[in-house]
């Protein structure tokens, strides 16, 4: 998708012009005049009012020089914001995208320079579609808008605000893209080489395979590779933007690229969802990729732990008893709690090597997170309220839900084991997200430290919203994004 920001509207194939609640005026008001009413009769004899994220399209009225003409719903005058704007330009792009023609041109001269970059990067994100696989689809089913081409009264402040911006929506669609890929294509090993690509944008990147991963003594993580024909991998990925010795912040991934639950196998229907349990690898990737793409302020370190759990005679067994990095002995009760296993060691590794001010881990982690919070929000557990609380102040700013959970002792007594230092399970279904959480909270000592179970948001059965359609969503990259500019760059 291509973003043009220009001065001048000139010939349109399609024009797409916003329009407030209740109030015609600007461009949209200048294109009735120039059509002679067609835009405000079109507007009465349908149901469209300017409410956003809806739009209405009226063909080529008379003395308009364009193909066919897009109202599109602004809400009320006024209170456009970062997500309004966002949404002009994901649903401009939509209500045309199977027109036929190349470009539409979007006529924000009366928005800011940044409310018609936030546009651009709405348009962007809106537009995606993983349709690598697709061989045989009907012309008219394929998407035929290649340009998106933004009028603007300020053509050089659009480009300067939408440069960071493209940055981050690059950074989103990786994401999406390597939770939409198939686990035939994307194992360990090839979610390690497209993390190492991304080195041309000017991070340090570090694989560790086995025989690294067992001299470290990971032997929790490399225990939920051991039934897989499959290496397992850690991608250490480094951004260094801000000042030489600052300390570093620091984003860990479950990056299991299938799980079909191990040798407590999983049922048969639903187990294809199971590519996507890699979400949170993914989202620590694209965090650190959208880090380096708009040249944040700020070191950062991203630790992904990459896996893949499969049944076979060399799988770990329920009833195991595994020493972590950490020197802390853990009994598997369920070989499909894996994705803790992963996150034990790699949060162990983090705290020890790196010293960050902080850890955030994402993971795909339990079920248990759906059944309570449905599917539009993620899960928050921390020991830090400062933590905590300045990833719930990005998160609305992106259109993204997060709501905290409790961590409270008197649940540990859950995960104890009679064998070994603690087991990998509660008992039984009830309290399972946070049992998981007080699981991992082992394993990071004082530093502070959130766990941002994502299993409810990875992946959309059906479009979240016009900038989130459904497939990979690339959960939590926008959110953390935003947190570190808000919070954390010097």
């Amino acid at each position: 998708m291509n973003i043009e920001f220009v001065a001048q509207l000139g010939e349109a194939q399609i024009l797409a012009v916003p329009v407030h609640e209740g109030d015609l005026s600007g461009v949209a008001a200048a294109l009735d005049q120039a059509a002679d009413g067609a835009v405000r009769r079109a507007m009465t004899a349908s149901r469209f009012t300017g409410k956003g994220k809806s739009h209405l399209a009226i063909g080529a009225p008379g003395g308009v020089k364009a193909a066919s003409v897009v109202l599109v719903g602004a809400g009320q005058s006024g209170k456009l914001d970062d997500l309004g704007a966002e949404a002009i330009g994901a649903v401009a792009y939509q209500a045309v995208k199977l027109s036929g023609q190349k470009t539409v041109t979007l006529d924000l001269t009366d928005l800011s320079p940044d409310q018609a970059a936030r546009a651009g990067f709405g348009a962007r994100l809106g537009a995606y579609h993983f349709d690598k696989y697709l061989t045989k689809r009907k012309p008219e089913k394929v998407p035929s808008i290649e340009t998106v081409r933004i009028v603007t009264a300020d053509v050089e402040a659009a480009k300067a605000a939408f440069a960071p911006m493209s940055a981050v929506a690059d950074a989103v669609i990786f994401a999406r893209d390597l939770v939409s890929e198939p686990a035939n294509v994307l194992y360990p090993g090839e979610f390690a080489n497209r993390v190492k690509a991304l080195e041309s944008l000017g991070l340090e990147v570090e694989i560790l395979g086995e025989a690294e991963l067992e001299k470290l003594g990971m032997r929790t993580l490399l225990a939920v590779g051991m039934g897989s024909e499959r290496e397992s991998h850690v991608a250490i990925m480094k951004w260094n933007g801000g000042a030489e010795g600052d300390q570093p912040i620091a984003f860990v991934g479950k990056g299991v690229c299938f799980d079909t639950g191990g040798i407590s196998i999983k049922p048969a229907e639903g187990m294809e969802d199971m590519k996507w349990d890699m979400g949170g690898a993914a989202a620590v990737a694209g965090t650190l990729m959208a880090l380096a793409g708009r040249k944040a302020k700020v070191n950062a370190i991203g630790v992904l732990g990459l896996v893949e759990n499969m049944p076979d005679g060399r799988a770990q067994r329920p009833g195991d008893v595994v020493v972590s990095m950490s020197g802390q002995t853990v009994e598997v009760i369920n070989t499909d709690a894996e994705g803790r296993l992963v996150l034990a060691d790699a949060l162990w590794y983090t705290q020890e090597r790196f010293k960050p001010k902080f850890m955030i881990d994402l993971a795909t982690l339990t079920g248990a997170m759906i059944v309570s919070l449905g599917l539009e929000y993620a899960g928050i557990f921390s020991n830090s309220d400062e933590l905590s609380d300045a990833i719930l102040a990005a998160a609305p700013k992106v259109g993204e839900n997060f709501w905290r959970m409790p961590l409270p002792d008197i649940y540990e007594r859950h995960i104890e084991s009679p064998i070994a230092d603690i087991k990998n399970m509660g008992n039984g279904r009830a309290g399972g997200s946070i049992t998981a959480a007080l699981f991992l909270k082992r394993f990071v000592n004082d530093t502070p430290w959130a766990h941002l179970d994502i299993a409810p948001t990875a992946w959309a059965s059906k479009a979240h919203g016009p900038t989130v359609p459904e497939g990979g969503v690339g959960f939590a990259v926008r959110t953390l994004d935003r947190m570190v500019a808000d919070t954390y760059e010097s």
